[in-house]
């Protein structure tokens, strides 16, 4: 069996770049903070030139802002930021949603159905909620074949990470998407298209006036 090819230069900075969303997701690199690149390529065992390159990668994302000659920074989310990618959002899923309820396969919609039974299974593991929640919505992407719809709202989650005021972070609104789910889940189990249109651009208004109460 042949060893591992050595990292070439261009997926080694890849590579830095999904270990630095993944720290920036886990807040180990907080949203404003400026990202020391002395220290980080010490930590990683690297040169600086891989991490600026995935820096810019991580530009490019959203995820990190880089300054004249103060360097890069975490980017940080305003309430005009949420509000603006919530509302993106709610008009693209809402369309996914209606184009599984329309024309989603039988082994589709019971695989929808799984992921559902998995949020009702974890409503007091945040965390766990979190996951399921996104595979839930990740999955229903995947069923509409847009690829473009696809790409486009999986960069605006990754954006929305950076939130600091995550809408299932308030009191009660676990507990609130899992009711949304539900009747989402039942709208497109009976192939109804324009109620889960409507049910999913109203479960993101939910969230962001959760996240960014008026």
């Amino acid at each position: 069996m042949l060893a591992n090819p050595p990292l070439t230069p261009r997926a080694l900075y890849q590579d830095v770049a999904e270990r630095l969303r993944q720290q920036i997701f886990a807040r180990e690199l907080e949203p404003g903070s400026w990202i020391d690149e002395q220290k980080i390529a010490a930590d990683y065992g690297i040169s600086r030139t891989p991490l600026r390159e995935a820096l810019k990668v991580l530009a490019v994302e959203g995820l990190v802002t880089m300054k004249v000659r103060r360097g890069a920074y975490v980017t940080e989310m305003s309430a005009d930021d949420v509000t603006q990618i919530y509302h993106l959002l709610g008009l693209l899923e809402a369309d996914a949603a209606a184009v599984v309820a329309r024309e989603g396969g039988g082994e589709q919609i019971k695989r929808l159905r799984t992921l559902h039974d998995k949020l009702e299974k974890h409503t007091r593991q945040r965390d766990v909620f979190f996951a399921a929640n996104e595979q839930f919505h990740l999955a229903l992407l995947e069923m509409s074949g847009n690829r473009w719809l696809q790409h486009t709202v999986q960069d605006l989650r990754k954006m929305m990470k950076l939130n600091r005021h995550h809408s299932l972070f308030r009191q009660g609104r676990i507990a609130e998407s899992l009711d949304e789910h539900r009747a989402l889940m039942e709208a497109i189990e009976a192939r109804d298209p324009v109620a889960a249109e409507r049910l999913m651009r109203q479960h993101f208004e939910n969230g962001l006036a959760a996240a960014v109460p008026r």
